[in-house]
């Protein structure tokens, strides 16, 4: 139920629109190349601590502001947003949008994707529209291989998608899991590196040589049969084989767009390998997407701390890098009314 009061009420009553939008992590592709015969499908998962936080209000003339450096650059890609949305809805009404944080750029969180949700949320219920998530990806261009973020705006979770459809539209949400509430996700970011991007990340899949028939279906089979089943019933063990399998494979796969390697960040996989070879319950490592971020998976938060803690004293963790526990996030963005700053 929408319980945000309409727009012309809170130009009255100084009230903004609040979006608070959650990262994501891109676990990896299920068929990049199509030699199973849908190209793409993806499996991803929301975590908690890594936000895009926007306001929307009422203005005299539109106004883009921004809280932090990070947030300054991303204004381009917000009045962007706003342009399009405008063209589609012929709404043109003056507006402040206010950026109070966004996601690391380019770094595996899905930024681009929950910055262009956000603002599009925003609009169309500032504007009391019944737009879906779907649609506004597809006016603002997202979605074009992965689902996982527009499902993950919505609902949050364990999620895998079925590839972009044939006419355009954005992947379909096949298999939304709740993650064990006690398992955590350790983040490692390398603020040094950035992954590909734009038309450079075009350019990388374009060239790649086709992912063999049976490792697509090795994925696909990791994911079916390990992965989900795990997740779904707090089996670790098979969740964190499966989830490795696939990074093995897809690294090997992207390595040659990243240097011959499976990471973007030397440091993040030193780590990583540090990590797999060392938690005492095991752990499901890899990059998010194109990099430099990292992540392990463990049973516990005193499983996350404890390898952290080891990590720092063998000397392992490149002082470099940053490094925070967070839990899954099983909702999705937030939207509420909010005093005007």
């Amino acid at each position: 139920m929408d319980l945000s009061l309409p727009s012309a009420m809170r130009a009255e009553t100084g009230v903004a629109l609040a979006v608070r939008a959650p990262g994501r992590l891109h676990l990896g592709f299920l068929d990049p190349s199509a030699t199973l015969g849908r190209r793409f499908g993806s499996i991803g998962l929301v975590i908690d601590g890594f936000e895009t936080e926007l306001e929307i209000a009422a203005a005299s003339a539109s106004d883009l502001l921004a809280d932090t450096p990070a947030a300054q650059a991303e204004l381009d890609r917000a009045a962007a947003c706003l342009h399009t949305l405008r063209e589609h809805t012929g709404l043109r009404q003056p507006l402040r949008l206010r950026l109070i944080r966004t996601l690391p750029a380019h770094a595996g969180f899905g930024s681009g994707t929950q910055l262009a949700l956000a603002i599009g949320r925003a609009f169309v219920r500032w504007h009391r529209l019944e737009v879906s998530t779907p649609t506004l990806a597809a006016w603002l261009g997202r979605g074009l291989r992965s689902g996982v973020g527009i499902a993950g705006f919505d609902q949050g979770g364990l999620l895998v998608d079925g590839g972009p459809a044939a006419d355009g539209a954005p992947a379909a949400l096949l298999s939304r899991v709740t993650l064990p509430e006690a398992w955590r996700v350790v983040i490692v970011q390398d603020a040094r590196q950035q992954g590909l991007s734009g038309g450079d990340e075009r350019h990388a899949i374009a060239n790649l040589p086709p992912l063999p028939q049976a490792q697509a279906a090795d994925i696909c089979h990791q994911v079916l049969m390990r992965v989900l089943p795990g997740a779904a019933g707090g089996e670790f063990v098979p969740f964190a084989a499966g989830i490795n399998q696939l990074q093995d494979l897809l690294g090997a796969h992207f390595a040659p767009a990243q240097g011959g390697t499976p990471w973007t960040s030397a440091a993040v996989g030193d780590l990583m390998h540090w990590i797999r070879g060392h938690a005492p319950g095991g752990a499901a490592t890899g990059q998010s997407s194109w990099g430099p971020t990292g992540f392990a998976i463990v049973p516990s938060q005193p499983a996350a701390q404890a390898l952290v803690d080891a990590a720092h004293a063998a000397g392992a963790l490149d002082p470099a890098l940053a490094v925070r526990i967070v839990a899954a996030r099983n909702r999705g963005a937030t939207v509420a009314d909010a005093r005007v700053r």
